[in-house]
């Protein structure tokens, strides 16, 4: 472990026991407290706040969580005649602090909002599921997708290849890896544990998965490999 990282989950662990008393105070609205994350500049109160938001959302039901993505959209989204002035002012000089300028307008601010949220300890995990949420809302609010758009920017960025961790699942991994490797099979399915046990136990089997270090109980992307003598000419031999 690195001593950034080290030191940032020292952090995480001092927030956890100081605002414990505090967690998800329900009593604030989250959008007071999303506004407070983006101007706050602590690393404690953002962690705090970033922490309060995650938990307050986990409580909402499907009706409260339609009205924060709609606050995301609305509130956190570009404005366009900034965009458009920023992009005249860098044509017209080509310069770098244009550019910057440029950059900055056309980023929505929910975007530095979930880079903030993800101070939290577990908040990627909270994040993805929030994700999860949005994707279910997107046939009957459509306008939403802008948000989409900002959850797989920053996720194309976080769970890049640098990021993820090979590693060798086998029948002796904990049960919730192996049970998240029957949950997740969508090609050939494994009916039950049995199944499973044929496809990671034996000797000429294998199976590898990749892991980011914020998720490390949840297999992204995996692989399983039969070793065989010769070219085999289908799946089943």
């Amino acid at each position: 472990m690195t001593r950034t990282g080290y030191l940032g989950d020292l952090l995480g662990q001092l927030v956890e026991r100081r605002f414990a008393p505090l967690r998800g105070s329900p009593g604030k609205p989250v959008a007071e407290m999303c506004a407070a994350l983006l101007a706050g500049e602590g690393e404690v109160s953002t962690m705090r706040l970033a922490r309060d938001i995650l938990a307050a959302y986990a409580r909402m039901d499907m009706g409260a969580r339609r009205e924060f993505f709609a606050m995301l959209a609305r509130d956190y989204d570009i404005i366009p005649d900034a965009v458009v002035q920023a992009a005249q002012d860098y044509g017209a000089t080509g310069d770098a602090p244009a550019l910057s300028r440029l950059l900055e307008a056309a980023e929505p601010r929910r975007q530095a909002l979930f880079r903030r949220l993800n101070h939290a300890p577990g908040a990627t995990t909270g994040m993805v599921r929030m994700r999860r949420d949005l994707l279910a809302l997107l046939p009957e609010m459509p306008d939403l997708a802008r948000v989409d758009l900002d959850f797989v920017h920053l996720f194309q960025s976080w769970f890049n290849r640098g990021f993820l961790v090979l590693r060798q699942v086998t029948w002796e991994s904990p049960a919730q890896f192996l049970e998240k490797i029957i949950d997740y099979e969508a090609v050939h399915a494994i009916s039950d544990w049995e199944a499973l046990r044929a496809r990671v136990g034996p000797e000429d089997r294998r199976c590898f998965a990749f892991f980011h270090p914020a998720m490390p109980d949840a297999p992204l992307i995996f692989v399983q490999v039969a070793l065989v003598r010769g070219v085999p000419g289908s799946v089943q031999d």
